[in-house]
């Protein structure tokens, strides 16, 4: 269990230092973009070009917008809305940070979601310590060598091994006040645990296995287009990248006439390993056995971890396809009756990351309040997917299956502090006594001027507790059987 003492990392890397270093940080990261993409590249096999415009342009302009407004976010505030009866008395809820974060990091966007993930712990104050992923180790050790020569205090960052056993050494030992995982969901249930022992606060941010709505009114090529492109970017591995589309039947065939030659030009893409290739191969052949087809007439099959992005259209909504448990190009479109439909077979699913809806009536999407609550995501993007999510603002919240807590984005920031309130009372103002009862009573009636008061009417039996549970229940047992069942 960590004792940290958030002074010492204040008294080392204050706001001002903090400020030059982004500045350095921000300019080192442009400076050497190109190079650290060509790293990238040679060490996962993503293309440079798209390792520049996903991972390091949303990098440089993460960082920007930190320094533009991160101090701001973590000011002390001043909270209004004082009762008057607490008049000569003041609050103030001011952020200071965790202490020790661990950050356990990832492969697939080894540059851009670890560059974030450390900007927000350093900028927040903390002490962090890095366990870099074994697949991508130079490459993340390239912008952690970067960050370090920007400015950072001794003992700010430090670095561990980049070993699956350095990561379970590190929660072994514990001494932190946070912990930060991205990666799937069996070993988000293994860090939690290890968690739980020391009751250290975590954010998971774990396998994301998300829909695609296409409505009857959208724009089919831009639809088909865009689900594409998320759908082979980084050969298939992006967490919010969509698994599965459900098209309204009245567009289906519009839909896939879009799609096709999306389909029909694509190449084969090199998966991370063997395994994950086959893996996408097997649930596509099973969904075409259980009555879907293949867009394209084929299954080419996976090859040194190489794999031809598919389409398996007319696919059964109970397919393992359908249920995305796999992390490869491999796009599940399921005919629907209509939007209500599509979001029951969507929620039969629990790893909910990120939603996109395409449709021409998009003010209709964005003033339906309770939509992201009945798809259980944190992000919706309409008319397009993933690209969007880029925006520095943008907050990324794991739900069920797919993790909790928060990173990115204002909230990212904020949960990487704690809020700490502090109350003044003026010196004039004395200590106040016990009230009697007649004070009560004179407060009672102001009270109920002030908020115009009235009476309600209720019914005690028709309140949900465990008291009223248990006299239905009892009730219910002293009746004969054959009343029970009409």
């Amino acid at each position: 269990m960590a004792t940290f003492d958030s002074r010492q990392t204040i008294s080392k890397f204050p706001w001002n230092a903090r400020q030059a270093w982004l500045l350095k940080f921000e300019a080192a990261v442009a400076f050497h973009a190109l190079e650290m993409s060509q790293q990238i590249s040679d060490e996962i096999g993503k293309p440079r070009e798209e390792a520049y415009v996903t991972e390091l342009m949303p990098l440089i302009a993460a960082i920007r917008w930190h320094r533009n407004r991160a101090r701001n976010i973590l000011r002390t505030q001043r909270m209004g809305g004082r009762p008057w009866w607490m008049i000569g008395r003041s609050l103030q809820v001011s952020r200071v940070p965790l202490g020790r974060v661990l950050i356990i990091a990832t492969w697939n966007y080894p540059v851009g979601l670890l560059g974030v993930q450390l900007l927000q712990a350093l900028v927040a104050g903390n002490v962090v310590v890095v366990k870099p992923s074994e697949r991508s180790p130079r490459s993340q050790a390239q912008l952690l060598n970067i960050a370090q020569a920007c400015g950072l205090p001794n003992d700010v960052l430090t670095v561990l091994d980049s070993s699956p056993q350095a990561g379970r050494d590190a929660l072994e030992e514990g001494g932190f006040d946070h912990v930060m995982f991205t990666g799937g969901t069996a070993t988000g249930r293994a860090v939690a645990a290890h968690c739980a022992e020391t009751l250290t606060s975590s954010t998971l941010e774990l396998s994301g296995q998300d829909s695609a709505f296409v409505l009857e009114d959208a724009n089919m090529i831009k639809a088909a287009k865009s689900i594409w492109m998320a759908c082979t970017m980084n050969a298939g591995q992006t967490c919010m990248a969509p698994r599965r589309v459900f098209v309204q039947r009245s567009g289906y065939r519009k839909f896939l006439e879009a799609l096709a030659p999306h389909v029909a030009g694509a190449k084969p893409l090199q998966l991370i390993d063997h395994s994950a290739a086959q893996r996408c191969e097997d649930l596509a052949r099973q969904a075409v056995a259980s009555g879907g087809r293949s867009l394209s007439a084929v299954i080419d099959g996976a090859r040194a971890g190489c794999l031809r992005p598919l389409a398996i259209v007319d696919c059964p909504v109970g397919a393992n396809l359908v249920a995305g448990n796999y992390f490869g190009p491999v796009l599940a479109v399921v005919p629907v009756d209509d939007f209500e439909q599509a979001i029951g077979f969507h929620r039969q699913h629990a790893h909910h990351l990120a939603a996109s809806v395409f449709t021409r009536d998009t003010n209709r999407i964005s003033r339906d309040c309770e939509l992201s609550g009945r798809l259980g995501v944190s992000v919706i993007t309409l008319n397009d997917c993933v690209l969007p999510t880029a925006h520095p603002a943008l907050s990324i919240a794991g739900f069920a299956q797919s993790g909790w807590g928060t990173s990115r984005g204002v909230e990212g920031l904020l949960q990487l502090t704690r809020a700490v309130a502090t109350t003044t009372t003026a010196n004039w103002l004395p200590v106040s006594d016990i009230p009697t009862a007649k004070i009560v009573q004179g407060l009672s009636k102001f009270i109920q001027w002030m908020s115009h008061a009235k009476p309600v009417a209720w019914k005690n039996q028709s309140v949900n507790t465990p008291q009223n549970r248990t006299r239905a229940t009892q009730e219910m047992a002293k009746r004969p059987l054959n009343e029970l069942s009409k």
